[in-house]
């Protein structure tokens, strides 16, 4: 079966963007390579946003799209339909993720944003985590995790180093 693939950087804090959605600071952050990307990049075939995401691809990349290729689908209250880029669906998460994890294909990335995440770790739906975190302290922005009324037990996989990012790989224990 596909797994759900959260593949994320963040501060050493725990934040994946600053309050104004800004991530220069990880931009300035001294890598290797692509950190991993394009090895995590050839694993997946499907790409999950949500809508304020998407829109600051499209405001960042603009006819540069960084998925194409790829099915993606934006989860979105307001948007209907498809684009030259990605689907939009709006209904039931839990229901739409469990029946593409039965599909045919590789994992299944959920991209962000911070919204779209919370509701995919409160609901369990992430199967591997692999979070990669630069060494800077935000002081405040948007979390990766929110304040919860539950647990999660995950099992550590693996440790890699790329300069100055340290990737933690983890799997949920079911």
């Amino acid at each position: 079966m596909r797994k759900v693939v959260l593949f994320i950087a963040m501060s050493l804090d725990g934040y994946i963007a600053t309050k104004e959605d800004s991530l220069e600071w990880l931009f300035q952050t001294e890598g290797e390579g692509d950190n991993g990307y394009s090895e995590f990049y050839e694993t997946v075939d499907t790409i999950i946003l949500g809508r304020r995401t998407y829109d600051w691809i499209l405001d960042m990349e603009g006819d540069n799209f960084p998925y194409k290729g790829r099915q993606c689908f934006v989860f979105s209250g307001s948007r209907q339909g498809e684009d030259k880029n990605v689907r939009f669906f709006h209904g039931d998460i839990t229901d739409f993720i469990t029946k593409l994890k039965q599909e045919e294909g590789k994992d299944i990335w959920v991209v962000g944003g911070g919204e779209l995440l919370q509701h995919f770790i409160s609901n369990r739906l992430v199967d591997e985590w692999i979070i990669t975190i630069a060494p800077t302290v935000l002081g405040d922005g948007i979390p990766l995790f929110k304040k919860n009324d539950f647990e999660t037990r995950l099992r550590l996989k693996g440790v890699r180093r790329f300069n100055q990012f340290t990737e933690l790989r983890y799997e949920t224990v079911k």
